[in-house]
């Protein structure tokens, strides 16, 4: 005879729930989730200039044209954590797939860069909570202690998703066909293709929706005990191959505070607004803003030129001027304008640079991730931020071009803190303003990403030895206000999963 358990705090019922196939199988839908929203923001990297000639865009024109994903995050991100803290994780991650996909897929026949702007900023509007709704979702389906290894290897999957963009677009760029559709004026060429390619992960992610479950500390938080208990046996049906009778949980409680409620959009949005920027929640939130902003700033900049930068050493390699330090190879390759070169296409050799550099970052992400538990997220994140901070300070202190290379890879080693320092984000808020928090410290550090990107490329251009140090310096910074961050949670036992 089974004998149900009274009650039990949320964290305890899910832990009973084990850890398994329901697991893996969401992780799946979250690694299309994840692609999606990486494939339509970093899109405009390879889209823009293999666009140029047909689109005849100047300089400008395309720095608008790759800004519009950035500000179509900041537009909207607020917007969107409202929404998945008052309507549902599930629900809002499928619409917001569905809209990507179809304003992305429709970028494909834009007839100017002015209509390929405008639906570039429409599809990063719908994505621009994808990610921080993502990892909450997962974190909400994950026993504790998996939580910060599952939520941990988003970073590896946005890498690998940057990566394989890469790759995927030096044999699609290379095809060479042209076919004219009367009704708008335009040729269907290979970007365009590539276009469609890019937003094809949206569609996939919007289907996993449709077929997951709700969070069920979401549905606990709105008052709905029910569904999150039969979500709860399902995830350990599903997880353990028992009857749903067997899960010895017959009540379930939060736990936690679930705020006050609140009638109409506005008054909502500022209920869930207004207990982050207030005691007890105002320290965590500025704290976490600090990071993020330290962290997007000093490092998401350099992944957005990665391609310029690769492009730049490749081609000094190539001329034999591999005696130069890294900055003086940069300027030596670039001093040729854009409209010298009339490849409308970014080099082939670059992109592979780009995808080793990616897949390299993301082993390490997969690695530390495995291990997180047994060193401690905090040490974790504080050590790789000042690991990276030393090494971009150290890039322009030697003449060597494979060690400079080196010391760029392990300074962007410092994007691992994107993943590890949203698991700080998905804990210590309570599940009521948990989206919304998520979401607004995650646009606060894509928001100043926006300045660091326009930043570094005119230091690179202009004066590239104090990029490294300004970048570098202020990543080692983060490294020290890391310390200032809340403990780890002590990991729950894994005996109650082996019941």
């Amino acid at each position: 005879m089974v004998v149900k358990t009274n009650s039990l705090n949320f964290e305890e019922a899910l832990n009973l729930t084990g850890f398994g196939k329901f697991n893996f199988l969401m992780q799946l839908v979250n690694i299309s989730l994840i692609m999606g929203m990486a494939f339509e923001i970093v899109s405009v990297a390879y889209l823009v200039p293999a666009s140029a000639c047909e689109l005849n865009t100047t300089n400008f024109q395309q720095g608008f044209m790759a800004g519009m994903p950035l500000l179509g995050i900041i537009a909207t991100s607020h917007f969107w954590g409202y929404l998945a803290d008052t309507r549902g994780r599930r629900k809002i991650l499928a619409w917001c797939m569905s809209l990507a996909f179809l304003a992305g897929a429709s970028a494909a026949l834009s007839p100017d860069w002015i209509v390929f702007s405008v639906l570039k900023f429409l599809s990063s509007c719908a994505v621009a909570g994808t990610y921080a709704l993502a990892l909450t979702l997962l974190s909400e389906c994950t026993p504790q202690h998996r939580r910060a290894i599952m939520v941990a290897l988003t970073s590896s999957i946005f890498l690998c998703a940057t990566g394989l963009m890469a790759v995927i677009s030096i044999p699609v760029l290379q095809l060479k066909f042209s076919y004219y559709i009367p009704y708008l004026n335009i040729e269907f060429t290979s970007w365009r293709l590539l276009n469609l390619v890019f937003a094809t992960p949206c569609a996939l992610g919007a289907v996993g929706m449709y077929f997951s479950y709700e969070s069920p500390r979401f549905l606990l938080s709105v008052g709905e005990e029910a569904k999150a208990l039969k979500v709860l046996k399902g995830i350990y049906m599903i997880n353990t191959g028992k009857s749903g009778d067997d899960y010895n949980v017959s009540s379930v409680v939060l736990g936690e505070d679930t705020g006050k409620p609140s009638n109409g959009f506005w008054s909502s949005l500022v209920a869930q607004t207004v207990p982050l920027m207030k005691p007890p929640l105002l320290k965590n939130t500025l704290l976490l803003s600090v990071m993020f902003v330290i962290v997007y700033f000093g490092i998401n900049p350099f992944l957005t030129w990665l391609p310029y930068i690769a492009d730049g050493v490749m081609k000094a390699i190539e001329r034999g001027d591999d005696n130069l330090s890294f900055c003086d190879m940069l300027r030596s390759s670039h001093n040729e304008t854009a409209t010298e070169n009339k490849d409308c296409s970014l080099n082939s050799f670059a992109m592979v640079t780009v995808f080793v550099i990616s897949v390299t970052i993301a082993a390490l992400n997969t690695i530390l991730s495995a291990i997180i538990n047994y060193i401690g997220r905090k040490r974790m994140l504080i050590g790789v931020q000042l690991v990276a901070g030393i090494a971009g300070l150290c890039i322009n202190l030697t003449s060597s071009w494979m060690v400079s290379t080196i010391l760029l890879v392990a300074f962007m080693t410092g994007v691992l803190n994107f993943g590890f320092l949203s698991t700080f984000s998905v804990d210590i808020f309570p599940t009521y303003v948990k989206a919304m928090a998520v979401c607004l410290t995650l646009m606060v550090g894509r928001g100043s990403s926006v300045f660091g990107i326009n930043i570094l490329k005119h230091l690179l251009v202009y004066d590239c030895e104090l990029a490294f140090y300004i970048f570098g310096g202020l990543t080692f910074v983060g490294g020290l206000i890391g310390f200032l961050l809340p403990a780890d949670t002590k990991t729950v036992s894994k005996k109650a999963t082996e019941t």
